[in-house]
């Protein structure tokens, strides 16, 4: 019985790819996309880790997102690398085993740090925000994709994530490398505490902070994520 239980039919039955019947964006597993594609996707470069069918990748081109997000990239040097998937089949996508969550948007608009934008439908709007303070640069990663419309999005998280509730009477900080998205209507700001021992060895995330003031929410994940190759550029 036990034999059975680990064979080789056992572990490819239990592992094999299903068709939930969920629609373009399905979660295989909490950390596997499937999008059962059938014209074309946005999702984040290197992401793809499988795909079925006759399907097709171009890199986002300079144009793609408009001058305007052009410039910001060039003086910036922020943004995210995405890529467009063409075609009909599955792809299978994944970010360094990041939980995944799928939002529907209805009219609606959201905020997301751009290493935790995992894929999202052709038919919302994306714009490069920046922030607005150099200082920002110390915690790195700190740029974000807001998407407006209607469509499906895939965000990643280390974790679950938890959602706080903004209002005018309780703004809420947070750790911007901690920041996994908010509501499209609030511009947070950036609070520093910076001393030199904390610039020079980077210290701890809490010498920056993000302030969320107005009525919305912001989502946050229980790791503070890094990005070093921020800090070189």
């Amino acid at each position: 019985m036990t034999e059975n239980r680990y064979s080789l039919a056992a572990f490819v039955n239990k592992t094999l790819d299903r068709d939930l019947q969920q629609g373009l964006f399905e979660l295989e597993s909490d950390r596997m996309l499937d999008i059962n594609l059938n014209g074309e996707v946005w999702i984040k470069m290197g992401a793809m880790v499988a795909y079925t069918g006759q399907v097709k990748f171009v890199r986002e081109g300079l144009l793609d997102r408009g001058l305007g997000n052009l410039l910001k990239k060039a003086i910036s040097g922020e943004g995210t690398q995405l890529t467009k998937a063409m075609g009909h089949g599955s792809v299978f996508c994944a970010d360094s085993g990041k939980k995944i969550t799928i939002l529907q948007l209805k009219n609606e608009a959201i905020c997301v740090n751009g290493n935790d934008l995992l894929a999202f439908e052709m038919s919302l709007k994306p714009e490069i925000k920046m922030m607005r303070r150099i200082s920002s640069m110390l915690a790195g990663g700190l740029f974000n994709i807001r998407l407006e419309g209607t469509g499906m999005v895939a965000i990643t998280s280390h974790y679950d994530p938890l959602t706080l509730p903004v209002t005018p009477n309780s703004p809420v900080t947070t750790d911007p490398n901690a920041t996994v998205m908010w509501s499209g209507n609030l511009e947070p700001e950036l609070k520093t505490d910076i001393q030199w021992k904390t610039f020079i060895g980077r210290g701890s995330g809490e010498s920056v902070q993000m302030l969320f003031r107005g009525n919305g929410f912001v989502v946050v994940q229980p790791y503070e994520e890094v990005y070093y190759q921020n800090i070189q550029s």
